[in-house]
């Protein structure tokens, strides 16, 4: 019986210390609980090597591979080959030859693709099952940058995003199904496809570890408690753009105001791989760039309010519910709201201009116990209905598989 799963992945599940690798993380588990797993992935740097023990306690079989290529050749690459630069960045003759040997020599039931850039991999004579999570709608994201460059980045964005599409629509008509993160991405993902009808398209929503995120279970980080005044959060990968781009509307646009109203507010930027751009405002002006932390959780404890002003946000923001469970209110767009669920003004409160975000802000800053109500409110409203058991229920009938463990079988 065709039983076992290969999982291909652009990033190595674990630790799972950003959005992508949370997800891909829980989702591993959970495959490896029903069924035998071989995962073909990538590690960006040592720190991703280093938790290969990790992977090998859930795998049966994996191939790790270190991700060198330099974007410069993947960019050649893609143009020779006419190809999203996201897939030739991701091309590996290594990586290629496991997924082979796999599907040739273990009873290979389904093929569970985690990001676009890794169909690459699926050889056409595979007649099993295939899930393709992309997660967001990458083709998109591109789209958007493209509408804010100009010269020479807004054409290799616009190629990126023509491209990407055209392989997503080749991706959704090759998959058995496909899994976006929230009902509204998986809607943008279908109307963007032609034969939209032919192909089975998804939600399959991130959760959070609500008994891991408890404001309870940890004490606040000793360097936020020196600040006194009210304490804003910025969390993420801090070297993707759509982060860099919120953090500094906050440096810019935002705190100045806040502060004007609130002289003692900080905003405080933690998260790995902050740029110059960010760094150089550190210590000034109540700005503070942390860098990558071991437990972001006491740092989340130790702030007031979480602000997540995002212009561009595919999927659910997994910083968004992580705050939301460490009972901070959130003020955030309503880009970084979709998929999130909750009543705006009740668990989160959700804008877009400048002005009615300082204002939102400095009401709860004004009013404790109101910002108080609203994390209590929001970490409740994410333990009831945001669990990742919850979120990942469906996947065994997605795989055609019973719900009970088949780990042992061979």
């Amino acid at each position: 019986m065709s039983n076992e799963i290969l999982f291909i992945s652009h990033r190595m599940p674990f630790p799972p210390d950003r959005g992508d690798k949370i997800r891909s993380h829980h989702v591993l588990k959970r495959l490896a609980s029903l069924a035998p797993v071989h995962v073909a992935t990538f590690a960006d740097d040592d720190r991703d090597l280093a938790e290969e023990v990790e992977l090998a306690a859930v795998a049966r079989s994996y191939c790790l591979v270190r991700r060198v290529k330099p974007l410069v050749l993947a960019g050649l690459q893609a143009l020779a080959q006419r190809a999203p630069v996201s897939l030739t960045a991701f091309a590996n003759a290594e990586l290629a030859n496991y997924v082979e040997s796999v599907l040739r020599n273990r009873s290979i039931g389904t093929i569970y693709v985690f990001s676009g850039q890794m169909g690459q991999y699926i050889p056409a004579w595979f007649t099993g099952r295939v899930v393709y999570d992309f997660v967001d709608v990458d083709s998109a994201k591109f789209e958007a940058y493209a509408e804010r460059d100009h010269g020479l980045r807004r054409w290799i964005n616009s190629r990126e995003a023509r491209l990407l599409r055209a392989e997503e629509e080749r991706q959704a008509q090759r998959a058995t199904v496909s899994l976006l993160v929230s009902d509204e991405e998986a809607a943008l993902f279908r109307s963007r496809l032609s034969s939209a009808a032919a192909c089975d398209v998804r939600a399959l929503r991130n959760g959070i570890d609500s008994r891991f995120f408890d404001p309870g279970a940890i004490r606040p980080a000793a360097r936020m408690q020196e600040f006194d005044g009210p304490r804003l959060i910025f969390t993420g990968q801090m070297d993707y753009a759509p982060n860099i781009e919120a953090a500094m509307r906050v440096i810019v646009r935002l705190l100045p105001a806040i502060r004007a109203r609130s002289p003692n507010a900080t905003f405080h930027i933690v998260g790995r791989n902050p740029p110059a751009e960010l760094t150089s405002f550190d210590g000034h002006d109540g700005v503070y760039v942390w860098g990558g932390v071991d437990d972001m959780r006491i740092w989340l404890a130790g702030a007031d309010i979480a602000l997540v002003p995002l212009e561009i946000a595919r999927g659910i923001q997994n910083k968004v519910l992580e705050a939301m469970a460490m009972a901070l209110p959130v003020v955030m767009t309503g880009a970084a709201a979709t998929g999130i669920g909750g009543t705006e003004g009740q668990h989160f409160v959700a804008a877009d201009s400048d002005i009615v975000l300082i204002d939102r802000v400095a009401q709860l800053i004004a009013h404790p116990r109101q910002a108080l109500t609203m994390g209590r409110a929001a970490r409740e409203y994410v333990v009831d209905n945001m669990s990742w058991q919850a979120c990942l229920a469906p996947l065994p009938g997605l795989l055609n598989l019973p719900t009970g463990s088949q780990r042992d079988a061979a």
